[in-house]
């Protein structure tokens, strides 16, 4: 019986295959949540870019036409593609300063324009970080949020919202003209 003991302990036949039973559900795991993770921060980055995009291609007007603003829009989701865009909330607004308060911190709404998502009214209070207005002029605003749900769904389970803010200025002239389709 001793001997049969001794043998069993030096036979190392077929112990790969147990290590291996053991780690693979371990590894599927890691892999998985890798690759869930990734797609997440990948939408993640093309959020913050559309936010960018967006902002920037406004301030290099010096009028914003319909067109323009379409243009825009469909700029933004072809650079969320393959992403859903229709999940894509986007304003785009003109922010300028108030003549009556004099705030360099508290601007009013000039026009604003949306894609599924709703315009800010225009002459609301709009507030902006530290040092972006100057006296007699405007900052162009873009928001995002996207409702991003995972195509797995394994490890990322439910809706995760991304929002971004982009603030920049307006290139060409001290604020730029509403389009005719916004209000």
């Amino acid at each position: 019986m001793l001997k049969r003991l001794r043998r069993f302990r030096k036979d190392k036949k077929g112990l790969a295959a147990v290590e291996f039973a053991m780690l693979l559900p371990v590894m599927l795991t890691l892999f998985f949540g890798v690759v869930e993770l990734s797609l997440a921060l990948t939408c993640r980055a093309n959020v913050v870019n559309v936010a960018s995009v967006a902002a920037d291609l406004v301030a290099q007007e010096s009028t914003m036409t319909t067109a323009d603003m379409t243009n825009v829009f469909n700029a933004a989701n072809a650079m969320l593609y393959p992403y859903d865009t229709s999940a894509a909330k986007i304003t785009v607004s003109s922010v300028v300063y108030d003549t009556n308060s004099k705030s360099l911190t508290v601007g009013k709404i000039g026009w604003s324009c949306a894609k599924n998502a709703t315009a800010r009214s225009v002459g609301s209070n709009f507030t902006l970080p530290n040092g972006l207005m100057t006296a007699n002029s405007s900052v162009v605003v873009a928001e995002i949020t996207y409702n991003y749900t995972s195509p797995t769904t394994q490890f990322i389970t439910g809706t995760k919202v991304m929002t971004n803010t982009f603030y920049t200025k307006p290139r060409r002239v001290a604020s730029i003209a509403a389009p005719p389709s916004c209000s």
